[in-house]
């Protein structure tokens, strides 16, 4: 079956060891499914495979992908919930131990199966299992967002902050972004939220703050978070030791709480508010499978807004 993966590590050019062609059939193994991809969406863990992180020589090669939508064994359409649980209770994603989605087909554990609601698109559906699953449980079980309440995500126009952007407005919030990029707030600002440069004085303190930056916008949070407010992480693409106000903490009586991913359970919940409300992922892209190399060097510009796709059908 055609596939996209790694074939060794390259820290400096990732896209140097990355292939497309044939790979594989997936191997059946019981209480597992085979299923059919029609979508799948790309993630900057995807380059960080191929740079070597979370990943060791002996397992390649490996094929790349955490997020897909498509065909379960029974005919029904499907969404790939992208965490596996090992017999120690440990938990990894498609693609570290276990054979990705940017295949012709994956198998996965038969809980790992969640059903796609008809609103939703293959493509759409493919872009919810890593980025807008983190973000809607940042938002939900952990940040606990009110309708009527306010959010601040830092860095917006990232896969976690831009879908936390969408998901605060679906919710009721009022929703305050950040970003260095003039022409990213302004993508941020057409959204519905308030754009603001990294460190600006918000109208309101928040409820929540969706933190996926880390040390360069950590001291803007404590200061944007409200009396009992939450600080949620996911993140630190700047770095993962910012200086933290402990008086501050106590003082306001912050929560500082750290989340990864979602469960299953959360993953239907997600679909169910998108199908619900209408909001839909932000898609930069949707490439033909057959042209996989193009959607790994459009994520590797970083010159995106929103999710890569790859149209498994084309």
């Amino acid at each position: 079956m055609r596939a996209a993966f790694a074939t060794a590590f390259n820290d400096a050019d990732p896209l140097s060891v990355l292939e497309v062609g044939d790979a594989p059939e997936p191997a059946p193994q019981d209480g597992w499914a085979v299923v059919e991809v029609r979508a799948s969406a790309l993630n900057h863990h995807d380059l960080w495979s191929l740079r070597g992180v979370g990943l060791r020589e002996e397992q390649l090669p490996m094929i790349l992908g955490c997020d897909a939508a498509g065909i379960g064994p029974d005919g029904s359409e499907v969404v790939v919930y992208p965490v596996v649980y090992t017999e120690k209770g440990d938990f990894t994603i498609l693609s570290e131990h276990f054979q990705g989605t940017v295949a012709e087909r994956v198998t996965v554990p038969a809980y790992n199966l969640v059903p796609k609601p008809a609103e939703l698109t293959f493509a759409e559906a493919a872009c919810l299992p890593t980025a807008w699953l983190t973000a809607y449980r940042m938002l939900t079980t952990r940040g606990r967002l009110e309708a009527g309440g306010a959010v601040l995500v830092q860095g917006a126009g990232g896969g976690v902050a831009t879908a936390a952007v969408l998901l605060g407005q679906a919710l009721g919030a009022r929703v305050y972004a950040t970003s260095r990029d003039a022409a990213k707030r302004e993508r941020i600002e057409a959204l519905g939220a308030k754009a603001f440069e990294p460190g600006a004085r918000l109208p309101e303190r928040v409820d929540v703050v969706v933190e996926t930056v880390g040390e360069a916008t950590f001291d803007h949070s404590m200061k944007s978070a409200k009396m009992g407010g939450r600080i949620v992480v996911s993140g630190a693409t700047s770095g993962h030791l910012p200086q933290v106000n402990l008086r501050r903490v106590f003082a306001l009586q912050l929560e500082i709480l750290g989340t990864s991913m979602g469960t299953p359970e959360e993953l239907a919940d997600l679909m169910a508010l998108l199908a619900r409300t209408g909001i839909r992922p932000v898609i930069d892209s949707v490439v033909p499978f057959s042209e996989a190399r193009k959607a790994f060097e459009l994520l590797h510009s970083g010159d995106v807004f929103g999710k890569v796709v790859l149209d498994h059908t084309s």
